[in-house]
């Protein structure tokens, strides 16, 4: 090797969001050099994910963080889907507790990735360089150049062994790299509005399938509150600078939408999508830029926390010279099936939640009614480890399946049985490389 190909940095990763963020928390705990590379002036300040589960605080418990996340969050978040008249037609309640935490939980997201954020403080060998865009990879034999400009117009260049992309859902990293992103954008859109003052004051998420407008409304920790609502077709996105269009839409839902502190309101798609391949050569993709999915089920946010989890320690032993580089080819086996399986999940639920057709919606409520709409058996919370996996039989297939069963109340759902042990992680920990989590991932951009 050349003095001129000689490595900067072991590991450049391109985007600063929570999946970015924890892979080099991750990383720095083994003392492998990152720099990451992140286009914007500063981190995201608005709230976009509100879920996180058990498995993504065993991450931050592993990154040595958890104890300052956990001041933004809230335990036991439950999730009711209700009909058009109130009514519940299921409830997801887990109740237990096999890694140590509670299974579902609210967040705010800006508050838990500034602590992923300052966290890398802790390491000398971690650099976070804001307004710097990637403009061009070189992928070799020997290691991963970048190509770059920053904020002043000024151009630089990296050398690294690796490179991973948690670029989010327009990722240059996997355009670069040209791997496909496949699946579908359906044409439904959901304006969200997130308020300071919650008026209501109740936790959980309540998921109104009402045919008139499905909608949801989510408690969240420190008295913010969400508001979703499906938008029409004939109705524009620029309705969301409408402030007595958003009053319409909050006035069956709160007392007074005129006393409401709105935090923000935008238009979001929801994305069912998942790239061809999470790895190209000596580059990675990692969170949004790998997989988008629906916010019905929660996994957006998590799904990159197993992203990193997963690759961390992989990318550590054969950079320390641990273990040879197939090692690495197990991520992307472990990795895509599972979030494609989150992905089909949180499409399907969404189907149940969003009819507008009275008729349709009027069946669903009859059948849930008769038949207990989504047994405890029928919904599976899949967990990645290393036994083999009891869905395909094929061994260290990356996860396996947690059968649900039920409880003495319809619709509560209840592990049968324990899961396997997660397979040793990075520094003699176990680490965890799951599923939950929160309404959309880094950017909540649609895909290009």
């Amino acid at each position: 090797m050349t003095d001129e190909e000689r490595d900067d940095v072991d590991v450049v990763i391109v985007g600063a969001g929570p999946t970015g963020l924890s892979l080099a928390n991750l990383l720095g705990l083994q003392g492998i050099s990152v720099t990451v590379l992140e286009a914007l002036p500063s981190l995201i300040d608005y709230p976009r994910g509100v879920g996180i589960d058990d498995e993504s605080l065993r991450s931050l418990q592993t990154m040595g963080l958890v104890d300052l996340a956990l001041p933004h969050t809230t335990p036991a978040h439950i999730m009711r889907l209700v009909n058009g008249k109130g009514r519940q037609i299921t409830e997801i309640r887990p109740t237990t507790d096999e890694f140590g935490w509670s299974r579902r939980n609210a967040f705010i997201q800006p508050e838990v990735d500034r602590v992923l954020y300052e966290g890398l403080a802790r390491f000398h060998h971690v650099q976070v360089l804001f307004g710097h865009t990637l403009d061009a990879i070189t992928d070799d034999a020997h290691g991963v150049t970048v190509a770059g400009t920053t904020a002043d117009d000024e151009a630089f260049h990296l050398r690294a062994a690796y490179l991973v992309g948690a670029d989010g859902g327009r990722s240059r990293t996997r355009k670069h790299i040209g791997v496909s992103f496949d699946g579908q954008s359906p044409s439904t859109r959901w304006l969200v509005i997130d308020v300071r003052n919650d008026p209501l004051g109740t936790p959980n998420i309540y998921l109104g399938g009402d045919p008139r407008r499905p909608y949801v409304s989510l408690g969240l920790p420190q008295g913010l509150r969400r508001f979703e609502f499906m938008l029409f077709d004939d109705e524009p996105d620029v309705l969301v600078d409408d402030t007595a269009f958003l009053a319409k839409l909050l006035a069956p839902h709160v007392p007074d939408p005129a006393t409401l502190d709105i935090v923000r309101a935008r238009v979001y798609t929801h994305h069912s999508r998942i790239a061809g391949d999470f790895r190209r050569g000596r580059v990675f993709l990692a969170g949004d830029a790998a997989h988008l999915m629906p916010v019905w089920q929660g996994q957006g946010w998590n799904s990159g926390e197993r992203d990193a989890t997963n690759l961390a320690w992989k990318l550590a032993a054969v950079i320390a010279g641990r273990s040879d580089d197939r090692l690495l080819d197990t991520y992307a086996t472990e990795r895509r099936d599972h979030a494609k399986a989150m992905i089909d999940l949180s499409t399907a639920f969404g189907r149940v939640v969003k009819p507008t057709n009275p008729l349709v919606a009027g069946v669903r409520d009859v059948a849930a009614s008769a038949l207990h709409l989504f047994p405890a058996s029928a919904i599976t919370s899949r967990r990645c480890g290393t036994s083999p996996c009891r869905a395909t039989g094929r061994a260290s297939c990356g996860c396996h399946d947690l059968d649900a069963g039920r409880s003495d109340r319809a619709g509560d759902l209840e592990p049968a049985r324990a899961p396997h042990r997660a397979h040793q992680g990075l520094a003699g920990r176990h680490a965890v490389h799951p599923a939950d989590g929160g309404h959309g991932g880094r950017r909540g951009e649609a895909p290009r």
